[in-house]
């Protein structure tokens, strides 16, 4: 039986393949696939965001290799600094939380 570290990360693979295989070069998420991603799977996330471009920027940021796609390593980075942000949350709002 998986542990639920190993479903987690079958689960990323999953979505991020999901997504990937829908337009253009299979294993790789255009500028499209990846707003739609976001929009169906970081929704809270997108919600908080203020700047309306901001799909936009995180492209650049994660296209790495500067071919206008995003691979499964790049999309990764996404979600560590999106888990670094939420953990530390986390701790916030569990330092604070009454006994």
């Amino acid at each position: 039986m998986p542990s639920e570290l190993e479903i987690a990360m079958e689960s990323l693979i999953k979505v991020f393949h999901r997504y990937a295989s829908k337009e253009g070069r299979s294993g790789t998420l255009s500028r499209r696939e990846l707003r739609e991603l976001m929009e169906n799977e970081l929704t809270n996330f997108l919600r908080s965001q203020k700047d309306p471009a901001a799909v936009d920027k995180i492209m650049r940021d994660l296209d790495t290799n500067g071919d206008g796609q995003v691979d499964f390593e790049e999309f990764v980075s996404l979600v560590v600094g999106l888990s670094i942000a939420c953990e530390q949350c986390y701790q916030t709002t569990v330092a604070i939380k009454p006994t």
